[in-house]
C-alpha cells in the first residue's frame, strides 16, 4: 500500500474564497507544538511538556484519518473513499506510544495528557473513555499510525526526569494538570496560527507589569493629594505603607488582616505590584467570592492601570459581536494578560479541572501572585483540597497568594483528640500587618449588641418597630422570604427600600442607586426617614454607609461584614449593630453552622470583643468542627495517586473535577421584564425578540446577564406549572405580571422558604 508524502493536521479555505489554502503539515504542527508546549512549562518540566507535544497528534497519521479530513472538509473530495469519511479518532495513538516506549509510571503520565488532550484528562478507569480501556481498545489505532512514514525525528525521544518535588507523589495531580495546560494551550496556539493568524496577532503586546507600578503610583499619588486629612485616611495610608514595606519580602503566602473600609483593595495591589517588580512574577490573579462585585472591582483596577490592562473574567462572560477577535476575548481562553479579575469559582475549579477549555489557563498560574479577597467565603467542604493545592502551588510552581480579609479564616493544621492530623491546612502565613488586633481597633468604628444565648426571638412586627424609630437604617436578614416578610410590616409612607437575589442584577443597581442618593440627600439635610431591607447580597462588597445596622443572627463573618456597613467612613463617633434572633432560624447548612458557632460562643462568654481578630479565629475553629473538609473525597479517593501491580498510574481526574464544584447549585436562570425606569419600556422584550430571529446575535446574551435571577428548581418548577414562564429564543422568560417593582419575582410565599 502507497504511504503518503503530505500529511496533513488541518485544512482551510482561503477567506472570501472557495479555493483551499496550503494544508497545515502534520509534522511541523507536531514539532511546534513541542516547541510552545516547551516554552509555557516551568523550567524543571520542560522535556515533559516538549514530548506531549511531539506525540500529541500521532493518530493522525493514520490512513483512516487522513482520508477523513480529506474528504469530509471537501480539500480533497475527488481522491477519498466515501467509506472514510466516518470520523477517525487519534488521540489514542500517542498515549499507547508514550506507554510502550517510556518506562513505567513515565508513560502513563503522557499517556494521561495525550489521550485528554481533546476531551479532557480521563479516569483511569471507569468506562469506555476511561485512560484504562483506551489503552486496551486503541491498540488498531495505534498500529495504523505506526505503518505510516511518521519521520524519525517525530518518534525519537529521551525518558524526561522527574522534577525533584515529585518524591511527594500527592503533588502528582496538580503538576500533570499543569504540564496538560502546556500541552492542550500550544496546540490550540499552533491550530490558531494557521485557522486564524489574525487572532494571533492580536494576543499578547500588554503593558510590562513595571510600567504598571508606575502608573499606579502616580494615580496613587493623585488619590493622596486630593484626600481629606482625617485619622481614617492616616489610616489607610499606613496599611499601604505596610504592604509596601512587605512586597521584599521572599514568595509565599501571606495574609491581609484589615477592617472593613482600611482600604485592602488598592493597597493588596500595591504590594502585588512591588512584589511582581522584586521577584520577576509574570501577573496578578485577583480572585472575588461574588460574581455580583466583579464588575466594581475590575473598574476600580482599571481607573488605576488602564483598560487594556485587566481582564474581567468570571464564568458567564460574554462579549460584544465587533469584540469577538479582541485581545480580550482570546485571553479568557489562557489568562494572557498582566491582570486577571476572576471569581473564586473559576479559579479553583480551574485548578482541579480536567476539561481542556477550563485547563487550559493553568500554566500562566505558575510564578503568579494571587489575591484572595473575603478569604474566609473558601467554602469549607473543599477546604482540604484548596488549601492542599494552594500550599503546592506556593512550594513548587512560583505562586505568592495573599489571604486578603478582614475575618481571617483559620486554614492552619488541624489535629483529632489523639494527635492524629486531620487537615494539613496551610504553613508558615506571613501577616502583612503588624497588630492586626490593635489596627481593627482603630478601625472600630461601631458598638455590636449581640442577644444573650437564652434570649427569646423577635417577631417580624417588633422588629419593623424598633426599625420605624431610626431616622436612617439598614435591616439584613438570612432569606429571601425573611426580606419579604419583614419589609411588609414597615409603615407604607415610601420610605422603605428592598433587596434581595429575587431581583435581577439591573434592579439591584437600580435601588443600590437610590438608596445612596437617599444617604447623601439626608447628609445634606433632607429629614424623611430611610428603611432598607437587605438579604446578605448587601454585605458583598456594597459600598454603602448607615448609622444603625439591624442584622438577624448569623455567622461572625457576616455580622462583621453587616458591621462594615455601618459608619463606614467613621463620621460618626460610633455606629451601632443590633444582632437579633428572628423568627425562623437560618436554613440548613453553612448558614446555620455559622449561627450555631456565633450562639455556641455567645453562650460561652467568648464575645466581649466581636470584631476582633481573636474573636474570628476561635469562631473559624468551631466553625470548622462542623464539616468534613474534603466532604467530597476528592483528596482521599479521586485525587489519590495510587499505582497497580502493573505498574500503571491511576488517577480518576475526570471524577474530581465532577465533583470539585463550589457551587452545587441546581437554579434555574429566568429573564425577567425588569423595567430600569418608571414609564419606560423594557429592553427584554426586544433582545429577546432579536434572539428569536438571530440566534447568533452573542451580544444580547450579555445584555440580558443583567436581567436574570436564579430561582433554586423547585420554584421555576412552579412558575412554569402556572404558566408564569414561557419558552422563547430557548430561554426561560418570566411574564410581566410575575416581576414586582418591589420584591423582584413573585410568586407563592411558601416556595421562598430556606431560598438565600
Amino acid at each position: 500500500m502507497k504511504k503518503l508524502t503530505n500529511y496533513v493536521a488541518h485544512v482551510k479555505q482561503k477567506m472570501n474564497s472557495s479555493d483551499w489554502d496550503v494544508p497545515h503539515n502534520l509534522a511541523e504542527h507536531l514539532i511546534k507544538t513541542a516547541e510552545l508546549a516547551g516554552q509555557f512549562a516551568p523550567k524543571n518540566s520542560i522535556e515533559w511538556a516538549s514530548l506531549t507535544g511531539q506525540w500529541h497528534d500521532l493518530g493522525k497519521y493514520r490512513k483512516r484519518f487522513q482520508d477523513y479530513i480529506r474528504y469530509q472538509s471537501g480539500f480533497e473530495r475527488e481522491n477519498a473513499h466515501i467509506e472514510n469519511s466516518q470520523r477517525a479518532p487519534h488521540s489514542t495513538a500517542g498515549a499507547i506510544h508514550a506507554v510502550s516506549s517510556l518506562p513505567p509510571i513515565v508513560g502513563h503520565i503522557v499517556a494521561y495528557m495525550i489521550a485528554g488532550h481533546h476531551a479532557g484528562l480521563p479516569d483511569w478507569e471507569g468506562g469506555r473513555g476511561s485512560l484504562k480501556y483506551r489503552l486496551k481498545d486503541g491498540e488498531q489505532e495505534y498500529q495504523e499510525a505506526l505503518q505510516e512514514a511518521i519521520p524519525d525525528d517525530i518518534l525519537q525521544f529521551s525518558a524526561p526526569q522527574f522534577p525533584s518535588f515529585i518524591q511527594n507523589k500527592d503533588v502528582l495531580p496538580l503538576w500533570i494538570r499543569i504540564l496538560f495546560s502546556c500541552l492542550v494551550d500550544a496546540d490550540f496556539r499552533d491550530t490558531e496560527s494557521y485557522m486564524a493568524p489574525e487572532k494571533t496577532k492580536q494576543r499578547g503586546s500588554y503593558p510590562d507589569l513595571n510600567d504598571l507600578l508606575i502608573r499606579f503610583d502616580k494615580e496613587i499619588s493623585k488619590l493622596r493629594e486630593n484626600a481629606p486629612d482625617t485619622p481614617l485616611i492616616k489610616i489607610r495610608n499606613e496599611i499601604l505603607a505596610a504592604c509596601n514595606k512587605a512586597a521584599v519580602l521572599k514568595p509565599g503566602l501571606f495574609s491581609l488582616t484589615v477592617p472593613t473600609g482600611g482600604g485592602k483593595t488598592l493597597s493588596s495591589l500595591s504590594f502585588a505590584l512591588r512584589h511582581a517588580k522584586k521577584f520577576n512574577k509574570r501577573r496578578i490573579i485577583y480572585a472575588i467570592p461574588f460574581t455580583s462585585i466583579i464588575e466594581q472591582n475590575a473598574e476600580v483596577f482599571r481607573q488605576f492601570l488602564g483598560d487594556e490592562s485587566v481582564l474581567e473574567h468570571h464564568s458567564s462572560l460574554d462579549v460584544d459581536p465587533g469584540e469577538e477577535n479582541s485581545k480580550a476575548r482570546l485571553a479568557t481562553e489562557n489568562w494572557d494578560a498582566p491582570l486577571i479579575v476572576t471569581t473564586n469559582v473559576q479559579l479553583f475549579e480551574s485548578l482541579f479541572a480536567s476539561r481542556t477549555s477550563r485547563c487550559r489557563k493553568l500554566h500562566n498560574l505558575v510564578d503568579s501572585i494571587i489575591i484572595l479577597d473575603e478569604a474566609q467565603q473558601i467554602p469549607r467542604e473543599f477546604q482540604a483540597p484548596i488549601t492542599q493545592v494552594m500550599q503546592q502551588m506556593s512550594d513548587h510552581f512560583g505562586v505568592t497568594w495573599v489571604l486578603c480579609t478582614a475575618t481571617q479564616p483559620d486554614l492552619s493544621a488541624a489535629q483529632d483528640y489523639l494527635g492524629r492530623t486531620t487537615f494539613n491546612g496551610l504553613n508558615n502565613i506571613r501577616e502583612i500587618v503588624s497588630d492586626p488586633t490593635q489596627l481593627a481597633q482603630q478601625l472600630k468604628r461601631v458598638e455590636v449588641v449581640l442577644p444573650k444565648h437564652d434570649a427569646p426571638i423577635t417577631p417580624w412586627p417588633e422588629v419593623a418597630e424598633q426599625l420605624s424609630q431610626e431616622d436612617s437604617v439598614l435591616a439584613i436578614v438570612n432569606t429571601r422570604k425573611n426580606a419579604k416578610d419583614l419589609y411588609g410590616q414597615l409603615p407604607n409612607d415610601g420610605n422603605n427600600l428592598h433587596l434581595s437575589a429575587n431581583m435581577c442584577a439591573e434592579h439591584r443597581t437600580n435601588v443600590i442607586q437610590q438608596i445612596k442618593h437617599r444617604l447623601a440627600t439626608r447628609r445634606a439635610g433632607d429629614t424623611r426617614p430611610l428603611r432598607v431591607v437587605s438579604t446578605s447580597l448587601i454585605e458583598a462588597g456594597v459600598d454603602v454607609d448607615f448609622p444603625v445596622v439591624y442584622r438577624a443572627i448569623a455567622g461572625l463573618d457576616s455580622i462583621a461584614q453587616s458591621a462594615g456597613r455601618c459608619n463606614r467612613e467613621g463620621k460618626l463617633e460610633s455606629g451601632r449593630v443590633i444582632v437579633f434572633k428572628p423568627e425562623q432560624p437560618s436554613p440548613p447548612g453553612f448558614l446555620r453552622d455559622g449561627e450555631s458557632a456565633t450562639l455556641e460562643m455567645i453562650g460561652a462568654g467568648l464575645l466581649d470583643d466581636p470584631l476582633s481578630p481573636s474573636s474570628f479565629l476561635r469562631y473559624f475553629k468551631a466553625l470548622n468542627n462542623k464539616a468534613d473538609r474534603d466532604r467530597h473525597k476528592i483528596l482521599s479517593e479521586f485525587l489519590k495517586v495510587k499505582v497497580t501491580q502493573k505498574n500503571e498510574l491511576a488517577i480518576q481526574f475526570r471524577s474530581a473535577a465532577e465533583k470539585f464544584r463550589l457551587i452545587d447549585d441546581k437554579g434555574v436562570s429566568v429573564i425577567v421584564p425588569f423595567q430600569p425606569k418608571e414609564g419606560s419600556t423594557c429592553p427584554v422584550e426586544t433582545w429577546i425578540e432579536q434572539l428569536e430571529r438571530d440566534p447568533l446575535e452573542k451580544w444580547i446574551y450579555k445584555k440580558l446577564q443583567r436581567y436574570t435571577v436564579s430561582l433554586p428548581e423547585r420554584i421555576a418548577h412552579e412558575l412554569v406549572k402556572i404558566g408564569a414562564i414561557e419558552q422563547r429564543a430557548g430561554l426561560k422568560v418570566l411574564m410581566s405580571k410575575y416581576y414586582d417593582s418591589v420584591w423582584g419575582v413573585y410568586g407563592p410565599d411558601d416556595l421562598l422558604d430556606g431560598v438565600i
